[in-house]
């Protein structure tokens, strides 16, 4: 298929995604389609007359019954943005890479002027006017936005190769955040409209119902199914070790039963192709010596909003996490399984179950932030956790009780 005023873009003959791909990159720089950032290659590109395609989306029914809507962050779907907030809609938007969660809600201030709105829609803005949601939110998706570099009149997409939409989409699935009725919306230059082999397309791949772009919408009437839920299968270890929050999915659905098992695991040997890092961290899990612990009775469930923070004996040497709101009667032995099966053991433990908190020491920043984002929204006994970066320094006189991570003698 090709689009008027874009030939070159339609021309058949790419035979996988990434020539598709590389082939309308080219010709949107080429052709002086192109907006900022530049280049569009390896990006969802921006466009001229994107902000016009993103309008239309408010002549569509099902935009104005959308109370909740999903956009993602990127340049061409700016105008999505402003038009849910413009219309007064809770905005979500997906954390860049997933790296520090999966949602964040933009909440403008109040009595937010229309440029005040137009700022909340950038990425800047994003930045400055969000507030995380996490899995154990209770989001309901009415309307989901995704950016597009290639996409058919049947539906059929193709991003920008790193599989953030489809992940997302699917991660949705798994929070019953979205059903397989709720449609999905992509935002394209007509040239970006062409013939995609159907053969290119795998069972993780999202599709579209309409197609948004500067002259035309398009309603796919797209009759191949979306993911179901993360296909676990299809997942290495490299990548749940760069997306801190789909660890903390694996283990919600390893825990409901769910088969977790990931593309390089073993079936037989289930460390055989573990990183080197945490097979070493199972390694040393193994041959600590066994210690035991006393489950912490007394309290209820209270986040608390007093300072905290661990000190460590090295001065400096840590990176501490504060994990608070532990319900009465959790186990020292539940937390630390908990951070075996996210892949976020610490090099220490200080278990402080009286008080329903713990602090956890990691080697650096870095380590202890991924540890944070995995643990976000986790809950135990029915009580989300509070997680995060502890403050540097505690009140004199705490006691610390420093815990190994052995299993439990009894």
């Amino acid at each position: 298929m090709e689009a008027a005023g874009c030939s070159g873009a339609g021309e058949a003959g790419a035979a996988s995604k990434q020539g598709i791909r590389e082939r309308i990159w080219a010709h949107l720089e080429a052709s002086g389609l192109a907006e900022f950032p530049r280049p569009v290659h390896h990006r969802i590109p921006n466009f001229k007359g994107s902000h016009q395609a993103c309008q239309a989306i408010q002549e569509l029914e099902i935009f104005n019954r959308t109370r909740e809507i999903k956009v993602d962050p990127d340049k061409p779907l700016e105008g999505v943005r402003l038009a849910a907030l413009q219309a007064r809609k809770t905005l979500l938007v997906p954390t860049p890479r997933l790296r520090t969660g999966l949602f964040n809600q933009i909440v403008p201030p109040l009595g937010a002027t229309k440029e005040i709105l137009r700022k909340c829609a950038t990425s800047q803005g994003v930045k400055d006017y969000s507030v995380p949601i996490g899995l154990d939110a209770k989001v309901k998706v009415d309307l989901v936005v995704v950016g597009s570099v290639a996409v058919s009149d049947k539906g059929w997409r193709i991003g920008k190769g790193e599989g953030y939409a489809d992940m997302e989409y699917a991660m949705m699935v798994s929070m019953e955040a979205v059903t397989e009725d709720t449609p999905v919306v992509t935002i394209v230059h007509d040239c970006q409209v062409v013939d995609i082999p159907e053969e290119l397309l795998g069972d993780h791949d999202l599709t579209v119902d309409y197609i948004l772009t500067p002259t035309r919408t398009i309603k796919t009437n797209c009759k191949r199914l979306k993911p179901k839920g993360i296909i676990w299968r299809k997942i290495s270890y490299e990548i749940l070790g760069k997306i801190p929050i789909l660890k903390n999915l694996r283990y919600r659905e390893k825990q409901a039963g769910k088969d977790v098992t990931l593309q390089d695991e073993h079936p037989d040997f289930p460390n055989a192709n573990m990183p080197a890092v945490l097979e070493e961290t199972a390694k040393t899990e193994n041959t600590r010596p066994h210690t035991g612990t006393s489950p912490a009775h007394v309290g209820h469930c209270s986040a608390g909003n007093d300072s905290l923070s661990a000190k460590s004996d090295v001065p400096g040497a840590f990176t501490t996490v504060y994990v608070g709101n532990l319900p009465a009667g959790t186990r020292v032995s539940e937390l630390k399984s908990t951070l075996r099966e996210l892949h976020v053991t610490p090099l220490r433990l200080n278990w402080q179950g009286a008080q329903h908190r713990a602090f956890l020491d990691y080697k650096d920043k870095v380590a202890a932030e991924s540890a944070v984002s995995s643990l976000k929204g986790l809950s135990l006994g029915g009580c989300t956790l509070r997680v995060e970066l502890a403050k540097n320094q505690r009140s004199k006189g705490q006691v610390e009780i420093n815990r190994n991570l052995a299993p439990q003698g009894k």
